[in-house]
């Protein structure tokens, strides 16, 4: 059977290498080996890609990286916030909408399910620290473990069973509002950890990070279920 074809969308970010230094259109290879071994191939869609370069396609995954920009669900961007990534934020908002008028199965990481959140009419806590004395993010670039719950009748429960499971953690940011989505899974001072929506196939974010090399086993069932979905997609396309 084919490899389904899934679209990573990327960050917009300065980076050096070799004689240059300008911003570029890059991702973390961490994201292409977990897709790649898990028997996908794999396009990186830039933050410039407009809704029609998903057409060709089997499923979308929304990415981490900076803060979500707050004036897209009509708040002021709080001190901590990062720099808006506008040109990201606007194409990974039509990239998510064009995915779901096609039923097209979308995975959201960190980032991305916020990213899904706000898409949905919901917002975001700017500050996690501020609402929460759970631990999520002890600096920039570190992971921090910690568990969630993930609740009964849920794709998510479906996936990784019902209960507690340890996951790994890395984000300034949180959902508030999960709009008209589904919230699957809480950390215990409840952060939201799972989103989806019920009524795809496949349309579920998470809020940490099954790229990381360390999870790669722990969330391969994740990562298997998302492109059992991109190959039903796919069959259905003929």
């Amino acid at each position: 059977m084919p490899r389904p074809v899934i679209g990573l969308s990327t960050y917009l970010e300065p980076a050096k290498w070799g004689a240059w230094d300008m911003p570029a259109a890059l991702l973390p290879h961490w994201y292409v080996d977990l897709f790649h071994d898990a028997g996908s191939s794999v396009v990186l869609l830039p933050p410039s890609a407009d809704s029609d370069a998903i057409d060709r396609l089997d499923g979308l995954v929304l990415v981490g990286g900076a803060d979500v920009d707050a004036r897209l669900y009509d708040q002021e961007p709080h001190p901590t916030a990062d720099k808006p990534r506008e040109s990201r934020d606007a194409s990974e908002v039509a990239l998510y909408r064009r995915a779901r008028e096609l039923r097209m199965p979308v995975l959201g990481v960190c980032r991305g399910m916020q990213m899904m959140a706000v898409a949905h009419g919901g917002a975001l806590h700017q500050d996690v620290p501020e609402v929460s004395t759970l631990v999520h993010r002890e600096r920039p670039g570190q992971f921090v473990d910690h568990e969630a719950t993930i609740e009964t009748g849920t794709l998510a429960a479906k996936v990784f069973g019902e209960g507690d499971r340890v996951i790994n953690s890395s984000h300034h940011q949180a959902v508030s509002d999960p709009g008209d989505l589904v919230v699957s899974g809480r950390a215990s001072d409840g952060t939201v950890e799972v989103l989806e929506d019920p009524s795809m196939d496949f349309c579920m974010g998470v809020q940490w990070h099954p790229e990381h090399p360390d999870r790669r086993e722990v969330d391969r069932v994740l990562v298997d279920t998302f492109l059992e979905a991109s190959r039903r997609y796919r069959a259905q396309q003929g």
